[in-house]
């Protein structure tokens, strides 16, 4: 069998009609090939059925409602805009469909806790882009096969944040994605199966994610992600001005970004393609010809600009023992076993001989369990509405300029990167 190519279209790429005219052009280009398209749910969808997911465990029947009926409307005027029209297409009936079926769920008395109840709301976004994105394929004349994604990929109940069980969803995967009836697929970013058969997602933005597990699991020749840029940027456009395109990143620099926050690439999408050496190609759908960035193995050193990763919305804690004692290795456990439980994402670590502070992002939901329980063993002080600043590849200049008089409430610095934690301006 040849190679398999992965691509991965985000919200941008499908948040209309055009976009998603956009995404069959560049589809077309690539008949040839063996492809696998993963794909996100349609523009803001997430952020509307979060506020969907808030009202149903309110029991605000009346704003979930109309909230629901606001992305159904959404979703059936851009599937009636592909379909020219024609309320009784295979298109409108398959978007009905996976709608009922939400409908029918909100119907019903939540279960579970947030986390299990955003998982079988939210997932909803996935399932109907994917209707709309496959059905109009199959009009354009590239007859592919949709795939529900949580019948392959089986990942355990750690709602919000699960963890993949690679033998057993690389066994059903090269079983789904058979590419002998036909050389395209189309299914879902974002989420998973459960071998109880309830739904799990894979984090925020976690559509890259899926397709490079996809891709290791099929050892695919390659992963596309299809953005609205024209591939890795040394910064955002949207923050910071005079940005450059990268034209190359080695894996452990794109894991190094990753993990500063840089929102080109998910965090944990680096691992499952760099175990198999699939390169990673960031390409533009505006301009689907251009070159883009590659994402791959190098043994040599790439000489790079100053890189800025700045994220917003972030808190600073820090901690004293009450009764001032050394904080070392057995105090520490037991922080970081309170911010693991409840899910308090770690962005920075420092310590001296009797303080320890982290700088993490200000999850309303999270937080304030996790400051309350640290508030039992320790004094508790904390800063919000902070940013954290990173530079890669830093120069003293490139810091003065960015830095400047605001007020530092900690930094960092090493050989190549230099983090800083301040109050808000961008």
């Amino acid at each position: 069998m040849k190679g398999i190519c992965v691509f991965k279209f985000g919200g941008a790429s499908v948040k209309s009609a055009q976009a998603i005219r956009n995404l069959a052009d560049i589809i077309k280009r690539y008949s040839n090939k063996n492809v696998l398209v993963v794909i996100s749910a349609m523009g803001k969808t997430t952020n509307a059925l979060e506020r969907i997911l808030s009202f149903y465990l309110q029991g605000n029947v009346s704003e979930m409602e109309a909230e629901f009926n606001q992305l159904a409307n959404y979703h059936l005027t851009e599937a009636l805009d592909l379909a020219n029209g024609e309320k009784d297409s295979l298109l409108i009936a398959g978007i009905n469909g996976v709608l009922n079926e939400l409908r029918a769920k909100l119907n019903t008395t939540p279960l579970g806790d947030y986390d299990f109840c955003y998982d079988q709301i939210v997932s909803y976004g996935e399932l109907l882009s994917t209707k709309i994105v496959s059905n109009y394929l199959i009009m354009e004349g590239l007859p592919n096969i949709w795939v529900d994604i949580r019948s392959c990929l089986i990942s355990d109940t750690n709602y919000r944040e699960g963890t993949i069980d690679y033998e057993e969803s690389g066994y059903l995967c090269q079983k789904k994605f058979s590419f002998i009836s036909e050389n395209l697929y189309v299914t879902q970013g974002f989420i998973a199966g459960t071998p109880i058969g309830t739904t799990t997602t894979l984090g925020r933005e976690g559509s890259d994610y899926t397709a490079a597990i996809l891709a290791n699991l099929l050892n695919a020749s390659d992963v596309t992600i299809w953005k609205d840029v024209e591939g890795v940027l040394n910064a955002d456009p949207k923050i910071f001005p005079n940005t450059q395109k990268l034209n190359f990143v080695s894996y452990q620099e794109a894991i190094e970004l990753a993990y500063c926050g840089a929102q080109i690439i998910h965090p944990k999408t680096i691992k499952p393609i760099q175990n198999k050496q699939i390169p990673l190609y960031v390409k533009s759908f505006v301009n689907p010809v251009a070159e883009g960035t590659c994402i791959a193995y190098s043994d040599e050193v790439v000489k790079l600009p100053p890189v800025l990763v700045l994220k917003r919305n972030q808190v600073l804690v820090s901690l004293i023992p009450r009764d001032y004692s050394f904080v070392i290795e057995d105090c520490l456990s037991k922080i970081f076993a309170i911010l693991y439980k409840h899910k308090v994402k770690v962005n920075l670590v420092q310590n001296s001989a009797i303080s320890f502070s982290v700088c993490v992002d200000e999850e309303k939901r999270r937080l304030p369990g996790a400051i309350e329980e640290l508030g039992k063993e320790f004094e508790v002080k904390y800063n919000s509405n902070l940013e954290l600043l990173t530079i890669r590849h830093y120069t003293q200049q490139c810091i003065n300029e960015l830095v400047g008089s605001r007020v530092v409430y900690l930094q960092q610095r090493t050989r190549s990167t230099a983090r800083f934690v301040m109050d808000a301006k961008f």
